[in-house]
Order: structure tokens, then C-alpha cells, then sequence
């Protein structure tokens, strides 16, 4: 098979989340445990760093990764979903895997998988662990495809476990309530292993201190280690003072993510780097993180978050798709000068768009579309939904014709938003 081929097989033989959506999910370790079994067990064979959470955790990751790699450590990162290409998944040292090594591996293992009955996920996962063994990978970060406990992931021993936070998200698989939800997340705590909590919250503090508690592992609140004294928004970084509360130590670092709620994932991220070099067999310097973080986006690649993708109208795109995240984004867009704002949201069918739609402004003008996968919840369904919270626009069936419509409308003052689902955005940043 050749690479197409090969992502065809993957695609319509193995069942996958971002394609299928819920029917997709195949929980339970048994699978990833056989076919990991079966490959020598790689994930053994390098440190990791293991990232859980409802939001943020791409970006911590993305963090993480950049600044191991600073450190002169050969680094390892896995995620999800994709935006464009399948490989953005797997990356060493910032480099997607090869299109050659996903054919071999399929091509050596397809077979296999299939008699395991494998998700698209579970085999992702095991390519994953395949390549770093293969690739001399020192220390890798992997983070959760879904909830945790039972996520495919969940099979590794990391140095590390974080955990960004936790919303309403995912409630049919992971629970109705938040407890419920961060007891899944709070499934990746291995026993003596140390857990960095990103963001607290009494709702559900307790539920992640009993799992720390049992399986005697140090809890460690973000917020309690280092606070953000000072925070400023430049054209392409932003730039942070952040205080060690320990001893009031104060470090200066520019990111080249963009987004207001990036403060919460550099405080997450600045206290799981502090951990790992304080009580891991792991050493970061200042000057690795300091360099990692400012060029955390484009030494990994990372799209969507909060990025700029025209100048005049002003036009930006983000990956927010659940209310917890969108809260964040709503909020920036607020604060953003512009005189009208035109949105293109489109989201997937299964979402809890009730929960997200009330966040909007009622006095944007809108632009309803659907992305082209699947799972696309209908344009025309999403506009007579938001109609009921007082968001009315037009319906537009594609998101390339939504964008062309927007910039037909927005002048020079304006400003244009997409958003609603990672699909919407692959579609714009593509």
C-alpha cells in the first residue's frame, strides 16, 4: 500500500473518534496492552510525561515538548486530533513522522489489528510508542486522546502526570458531572508517581486528592506553586512574568501561542517543568525554558490556537469547542477592538451546542455553516438552534464559502471569527 492507501485503510477499517465520533470509542486497556505486548512494548523504553484534561492540554503539551527539546533532549510528542495531516500526531523533535514509517507499520501490522478488533485511536497510539523506540526518543510527552482512566495511553508509567483542568465535555462517556469527569481524568495517576493539577477547583479537588492519596503520589496545584504578576499581548508572542511563590523568584518568558487563556496553560506548564527538574531524573535549565516557550508554536507546528490569519479585517480562528474553552474565547473577542463582528461557527453533531451557544454575543452578526466530515452537524440545524438564543445570520453550507462571504461583508474595521470545531478550523488554516 502506498501512504493514501495506507490512511484509507485506517480510516474506513479502524473505527475513528475525529471520523465516527462517540460509536467510534473503544474503552478498556485490553487491545492497546496485546498489540503493545506484541511490538516488545515500546512505551517502555523512554521517559514520559503523560497529559490529561477537558482543555489546554494540547497547548501544555506543545509546551512541554519544546522546551524538553531545548534542553537537548531528544523528545517525542503525541496528540490528537489532527488538523490537516494524520502525522501531526506523532512528532520527534518537531518532525512529523514519515509518511514511509506509517506504511510499514501498517503494512507489517494490519492484520493484527484487525484480529484485536483495534480503534483507530488504540493503533495510533501503538505507532506511536513504535516510532519513538525505533526513533532513540529519550523523553516523550503523550497526551490522552479521551478521559483517561480507560483512554489507550493510559498504559504507560510516566514521570509526570498533569492534568490542565476540567469542563463539561465528553458527558455521555465520561459523566454527567464534573466529579464524574475528573474522576476519569484523574485515572492517569499512577502509584508514586507525582500529578500536577493545572487549574483548582472545589468542585472537584477532592476527587483527584483521594486518587493521589491511594495511590501515594504528591499532588501538586499549579496555582499554589507560581502566579502570572504581569501579562502583555504583542503582534506575534505574548509575554508573561510569572512568580516561583516558593521563593518569589521571578521568570520572564514570551510565548508564541496567542490567546488570553494561554496564561493558565503557562502556569500548568512552568510548574510540571519545575517538578520535572527538581525530582525527575530530568534537567531543564532557565535558558531551555525560557527558549522552548517562545518558540513553542513553531517548532512543533501548532495551529488554532487563537491564530491570526488575516490583518485587515482582522481574522482569527480558534480550536475552542466546548463551553469551558469558549468562555476563554468569547471573553478575548470582547476585548478585542473592532467595530462589527462576523463569527463562523460550524459544529459536529454530537456536541452539547446548548451549553455553547448562550456564550456568543447577541450582537455579532453570524455566519452558520458545517464542516465537510460526517459527524457535521447541519448549517440549517445550528442556525434554527441558535435562533432559540438569539444569534441569527446566514446559513452558508461550506466553510470556504462562509470565509468568502465574511470578507464580502467585514471592512477594514471589523472582524472576522471561526470557530466551533476543530474541523472548521482545519478547513481555514489548511
Amino acid at each position: 500500500m502506498n501512504y493514501n492507501q495506507t490512511l484509507e485503510f485506517l480510516f474506513s477499517s479502524l473505527a475513528s473518534y475525529q471520523e465516527k465520533g462517540p460509536e467510534a470509542y473503544k474503552p478498556g486497556l485490553e487491545r492497546i496492552t496485546a498489540f503493545c505486548k506484541q511490538l516488545g512494548n515500546p512505551q517502555r523504553n523512554f521517559y514520559t510525561i503523560h497529559i490529561a484534561g477537558t482543555n489546554g492540554k494540547g497547548s501544555v503539551s506543545h509546551i512541554l515538548a519544546a522546551v524538553l527539546q531545548q534542553a537537548g533532549y531528544r523528545t517525542g510528542l503525541y496528540t490528537s486530533p489532527h488538523l490537516n495531516d494524520f502525522r501531526e500526531r506523532i512528532l520527534v523533535d518537531g518532525e512529523m513522522i514519515p509518511k514511509q514509517k506509517v506504511v510499514n507499520f501498517v503494512d507489517k501490522h494490519h492484520a493484527t489489528m484487525t484480529e484485536l478488533g483495534l480503534s483507530f485511536f488504540e493503533m495510533t497510539t501503538a505507532l506511536a510508542f513504535d516510532y519513538f523506540a525505533q526513533s532513540d526518543v529519550e523523553v516523550a510527552v503523550i497526551e490522552t486522546g479521551l478521559g483517561g482512566r480507560l483512554d489507550a495511553t493510559n498504559i504507560i508509567v510516566p514521570i509526570l502526570s498533569v492534568v490542565t483542568n476540567i469542563g463539561m465535555d465528553h458527558m455521555a462517556l465520561l459523566g454527567d458531572t464534573l466529579p464524574k469527569i475528573a474522576a476519569e481524568k484523574a485515572g492517569i495517576i499512577k502509584k508514586s508517581v507525582p500529578v500536577v493539577i493545572g487549574e483548582m477547583d472545589d468542585r472537584y479537588n477532592h476527587v483527584f486528592e483521594q486518587a493521589a492519596s491511594e495511590k501515594m503520589s504528591k499532588i501538586v496545584y499549579a496555582e499554589n506553586e507560581f502566579t502570572c504578576i504581569n501579562h502583555s499581548m504583542g503582534t506575534d508572542k505574548q509575554c508573561f512574568s510569572v512568580q516561583r511563590n516558593r521563593d518569589n523568584k521571578i521568570f520572564h518568558l514570551d510565548l508564541d501561542l496567542m490567546g488570553n487563556y494561554q496564561i493558565h496553560n503557562v502556569i500548568t506548564a512552568v510548574t510540571a517543568i519545575d517538578l520535572l527538574h527538581q525530582e525527575t531524573p530530568l534537567t531543564i535549565s532557565v535558558r531551555a525554558l525560557r527558549e522552548g516557550m517562545s518558540s513553542a508554536a513553531s517548532s512543533t507546528a501548532l495551529k488554532g490556537r487563537w491564530q491570526k490569519l488575516a490583518e485587515h479585517p482582522l481574522t482569527i480562528c480558534d480550536t475552542g469547542h466546548n463551553a469551558h474553552g469558549i468562555k476563554y474565547v468569547v471573553e478575548q473577542l470582547a476585548q478585542t477592538p473592532h467595530k462589527t463582528l462576523f463569527c463562523i461557527l460550524g459544529f459536529v453533531n454530537d456536541k452539547e451546542i446548548s451549553a455553547v451557544l448562550p456564550l456568543f454575543p447577541k450582537e455579532a452578526r453570524y455566519l452558520f455553516t458545517q464542516p465537510s466530515n460526517e459527524r457535521a452537524l447541519p448549517a440549517a440545524t445550528l442556525a434554527e438552534k441558535a435562533k432559540e438564543f438569539g444569534l441569527d445570520g446566514e446559513v452558508i453550507d461550506t466553510v470556504a464559502g462562509a470565509l468568502a462571504r465574511a470578507r464580502e461583508l467585514a471592512c477594514e474595521e471589523d472582524m472576522i471569527f471561526i470557530g466551533g470545531s476543530n474541523f472548521v478550523v482545519a478547513e481555514v488554516v489548511e
